[in-house]
C-alpha cells in the first residue's frame, strides 16, 4: 500500500511537470508555429496557451519586429572590368509567420545570396564611376528587386543601403590623384578669377577716378566761364549805363540850350570856338564842315563882335 502511495505521487508530480512544461508564453513582439504531429497547426499570437503532450511541439518562434542584416561584402565587377567590394545592409520584416516558417529553409541564408546575386547583376550593368555616384539608384533597384523576391517568403524588404564601396588600391590612388589634381585646379581658378576681379575693381576704381576728375574740371571750366561771363556782362551793363547817363546829361544839356533860347549870332559864336579847339588840338587830320557859307556868315559875326569892343 504505501509503495502504491508513493508511486501515485510520483505519477501526479510528473503530470504536474508535464503540464507546466507545455504551457507557453508569446510574447508581444513575435509569433509561435505549432505543429501537431509533424504538421503545421496554428499560429500562437501574444498571451498564454497550451500544447498537448508528445503530440503538439512548438516549431518555430518568429520575430515580428524590423531587423537589419549587415551581410559580408560582395566582390563584384563593374561593366568597365573593375573588380572591387561592396558592403549592403537590408532592413526587413516578417508580415506571415506561416510563410516565413515554411516557405524557404535558412531565410537569412537565402536573403544573403539573393542580394549577392541582385547586386552583382545590378554593378554588372554600371562603369565605374556611375557605381560610385549611383549609391540611391542602387538602393531604390536592389530593395525594389529583393521585396518581389522575398514576398513569397512572408518577409518585407524595407529598404537596401549600400554601406561601403571599395575598389582596388592602384583605382583608389588613381581616384586619389584625380581628387588632387581637381583641387589644385579648383584652386588655381579661384586664385586666377581672384586676381581678375582685383585687376576689374583697381580698373574700376581708376575710370571713375578719372570720370569724377574730368567732371571736376568739367565744372570748373564751366564756373569759370560763367564767372568771366558775368563779369563781361556787368563791365557791359556799367558801359551801357554810363552811356545813357551821357545821353542824359546831353539831353539834360540841350534842354537847357533850349530853354535858354540863345541867338543864332551866339550859337555860331559857339561854333567858332569849337573850331579854334580842334585846331590846338595834335590832330594831324583835319576836318572841314560841309558848310563854308555858314563858317564864313559866323566869321564876319566874330568880327563885327570883336571890332565893336
Amino acid at each position: 500500500m504505501p509503495g502504491l502511495i508513493i508511486a501515485l505521487v510520483v505519477v501526479g508530480v510528473l503530470a504536474i511537470l508535464i503540464v507546466v512544461a507545455n504551457i507557453k508564453i508569446v510574447k508581444q513582439t513575435e509569433k509561435v508555429i505549432v505543429e501537431r504531429l509533424g504538421a503545421y497547426h496554428t499560429t500562437w499570437n501574444v498571451g498564454i496557451h497550451m500544447l498537448i503532450p508528445f503530440i503538439d511541439r512548438v516549431s518555430l518562434r518568429v520575430s515580428m519586429k524590423e531587423q537589419v542584416k549587415d551581410f559580408e561584402p560582395q566582390s563584384v565587377i563593374t561593366k568597365d572590368n573593375v573588380t572591387m567590394q561592396i558592403d549592403t545592409v537590408v532592413f526587413f520584416y516578417v508580415t506571415d509567420a506561416k510563410l516565413f516558417a515554411y516557405g524557404v529553409d535558412n531565410p537569412m541564408g537565402a536573403i544573403n545570396y539573393l542580394s549577392a546575386t541582385t547586386l552583382r547583376n545590378i554593378i554588372g550593368e554600371l562603369l565605374l564611376d556611375e557605381c560610385l555616384t549611383s549609391r540611391e539608384y542602387i538602393n531604390e533597384k536592389m530593395t525594389k528587386i529583393l521585396d518581389e523576391a522575398t514576398d513569397p517568403w512572408g518577409i518585407k524588404v524595407n529598404r537596401v543601403e549600400v554601406k561601403n564601396i571599395l575598389p582596388p588600391k592602384d583605382i583608389r590612388e588613381a581616384m586619389e590623384k584625380q581628387m588632387r589634381a581637381e583641387r589644385e585646379k579648383r584652386e588655381k581658378i579661384l586664385l586666377s578669377e581672384g586676381t581678375k576681379a582685383a585687376a576689374i575693381l583697381v580698373a574700376e576704381g581708376e575710370k571713375q577716378a578719372a570720370i569724377l576728375k574730368a567732371e571736376g574740371q568739367k565744372q570748373m571750366a564751366i564756373l569759370t566761364a560763367e564767372g568771366q561771363a558775368e563779369s563781361l556782362r556787368k563791365v557791359r551793363e556799367a558801359e551801357a549805363d554810363a552811356v545813357r547817363m551821357l545821353k542824359q546829361a546831353e539831353a539834360q544839356g540841350l534842354k537847357m540850350i533850349n530853354e535858354a533860347a540863345p541867338t543864332d549870332e551866339a550859337l555860331k559864336l559857339r561854333y567858332f570856338e569849337a573850331l579854334g579847339k580842334i585846331a590846338d588840338g595834335q590832330a594831324t587830320k583835319i576836318f572841314l564842315p560841309s558848310d563854308m557859307a555858314n563858317i564864313a556868315s559866323a566869321s564876319a559875326v566874330f568880327k563885327e563882335v570883336t571890332d565893336k569892343k
